[in-house]
């Protein structure tokens, strides 16, 4: 090789090194767009919308929300994953079923590699989920008496799941295999119609987040039952957790968190990580979250990337366990 030859391999070496430096020193150059897997007006949306403005406060530019719903969260999610240039310009807000059901209940659909093909910027949120019951279908007032009557029904206890593979529906197939009780999945398009059919008495039970529960408790027509997570609620504190009534290491929380396509510079994943740390940081934003059932958290990169592949583990083995099926 001549020494042009050798000057021109090194300039492009140098390139190919300082290219991602570069990058992330301009980031952001742009509008960022905030993916959303999920329709307008729900729950996912509700949360990126309120941490849109101080996200892009904090990094001076304008993030906006892009819906892209679809095939259980598959499209947004494979949007960012395989199309999205790998630059920051372009985030997903994901949640469990996105990160660690999907892998599984659709195997042979899912196009992308979770893991492989998504970055971790940081976890986002946790919420609360309460088993809840319809004291007229119901009349007990514990996890006992719901499998007592689970043991009763000839064909088991029906309950209501907004969808296959929401944390709804696999928080009671979970608790249906560690509790040995005979319960059946209703299953609704969205959690609308499934909480109309549980206050109609349609179906006696089901996992229902803290925001969605609340004003049907306060008014009596839901009760209270047990916390799905490691500890009691702090607005129930009379309420038990699932372990506490006997259903041995049961642990269930919603959780959602930001990922980048993989391959976008570090210091571009950290300036989102930062921005989302202090857009949440504000008290009047922690309150508006609260007051919805969301609870903020932050995380590093590894820490996500961890909790995604310690939860793909566990949601695997209850998917396979119960023989559950994608519609």
């Amino acid at each position: 090789m001549n020494k042009r030859h050798i000057l021109v391999a090194a300039l492009a070496a140098l390139a190919t090194t300082w290219a991602p430096a570069s990058l992330a020193q301009g980031f952001p150059n742009q509008p960022i767009r905030l993916i959303v897997p999920y329709p307008a007006g729900g729950g996912t949306d509700f949360f990126a919308r309120s941490i849109a403005p101080g996200m892009g406060e904090a990094l001076g530019q304008q993030v906006i929300v892009d819906n892209r719903p679809g095939a259980s969260g598959m499209i947004g999610a494979q949007y960012v994953a395989q199309r999205a240039p790998a630059d920051g310009h372009t985030i997903l807000l994901g949640d469990m079923t996105t990160y660690a059901v999907n892998p599984t209940m659709f195997e042979k659909q899912q196009q992308y590699d979770v893991q492989k093909d998504l970055a971790p910027v940081t976890m986002a949120a946790r919420f609360d989920f309460l088993l809840v019951t319809n004291p007229a279908v119901i009349p007990g007032t514990s996890v006992a008496d719901v499998v007592a009557a689970a043991a009763a029904s000839p064909s088991g206890l029906n309950y209501a799941s907004p969808s296959i593979g929401t944390t709804h529906h696999l928080a009671m197939e979970m608790f249906a295999r560690e509790a040995k009780a005979r319960l059946v999945a209703i299953t609704y398009k969205g959690g609308g119609p499934a909480v109309q059919d549980l206050l109609g008495g349609q179906v006696g039970v089901m996992f229902l987040d803290r925001a969605t529960a609340r004003p049907h408790l306060e008014s009596g027509k839901l009760r209270p039952i047990a916390a799905a997570g490691a500890t009691r609620i702090a607005l129930y504190p009379n309420v038990p957790t699932m372990a506490e009534s006997g259903v041995k290491d049961f642990n269930v929380e919603g959780w959602q968190g930001l990922t980048v396509r993989a391959g976008t510079p570090e210091p571009v994943i950290q300036a989102i990580a930062a921005a989302y740390a202090k857009a949440v940081s504000s008290p009047e934003l922690k309150k508006k979250l609260s007051d919805a059932g969301i609870d903020t958290v932050t995380s590093t990169p590894g820490q996500f990337a961890a909790h995604i592949q310690a939860e793909t583990v566990r949601w695997r083995n209850v998917i396979r366990d119960r023989n559950i099926k994608a519609e």
